[in-house]
């Protein structure tokens, strides 16, 4: 069974320790897969593709992180969910692991009356296909994922237009709140979203989950 952990509202760096350190333990078989809920305030993280420089130029914190993807922009009113889960028990699939967490979020998203999709060739969760509502990017550390993925939920989405958010221009970015005309709290996602995970990720992998050959090798981020 997955471990559900809320820090609630807490800055990007120890969040990132803390997080590394929950990699460290559920390696060690000291803990649990873990889904840690988290909200920043506003930072920019930059992964390992690199960015276009608009990130420092900016004015906000930058912090270069060893997850798959661009640069994008964490606030409030933004859910982020770092999934710290063993992918030697779910057949070490890095890119069916992250279609999945584009699943959670899809779900999550029609308990509200929204059309989420996957789009070919990019990640994250867009709305009708053209609008992005979510973004996605992990790191794997010997089979044991961490990052994860950022809902917009009712963040402030002129603050996206300071950056390029996963390579794409900042008027790509939408929220629930903006799909929905109304302003909507992060205690009001918490519950379908959960929902939506026990759903997509159940407490025990299906059967015939196996590890075979590696989709990726282990260390390797996979992009936003």
């Amino acid at each position: 069974m997955t471990e559900v952990v809320d820090w609630g509202r807490r800055e990007y760096p120890p969040a990132l320790e803390a997080m590394r350190e929950l990699v460290r333990a559920r390696r060690a078989g000291t803990v649990g897969d873990t889904l840690v809920l988290v909200e920043h305030p506003a930072v920019v993280t930059v992964g390992v593709e690199g960015d276009d420089g608009s990130s420092e130029a900016s004015g906000l914190p930058v912090v270069r992180v060893e997850r798959g993807g661009h640069a994008t922009y964490h606030g409030p009113g933004q859910l982020v969910g770092y999934p710290i889960v063993d992918l030697d028990r779910r057949g070490r699939d890095v890119r069916h692991f992250v279609h999945d967490l584009e699943e959670v979020v899809i779900r999550t998203l029609d308990a509200f009356g929204l059309r989420g999709t996957h789009v070919g060739g990019r990640r994250g969760v867009w709305v009708d296909g053209e609008r992005k509502v979510a973004s996605i990017g992990i790191a794997v550390d010997h089979w044991v994922t961490f990052h994860g993925f950022a809902l917009n939920v009712s963040v402030d989405l002129a603050e996206f237009r300071r950056i390029r958010p996963c390579g794409f221009d900042g008027s790509v970015m939408t929220s629930i709140s903006r799909e929905l005309g109304r302003t909507v709290p992060l205690t009001e996602v918490r519950t379908p979203l959960l929902r939506a995970w026990e759903a997509v990720f159940p407490s025990e992998p299906p059967r015939g989950a196996r590890a075979s050959e590696p989709a990726r090798p282990p260390g390797a981020p996979s992009a936003a």
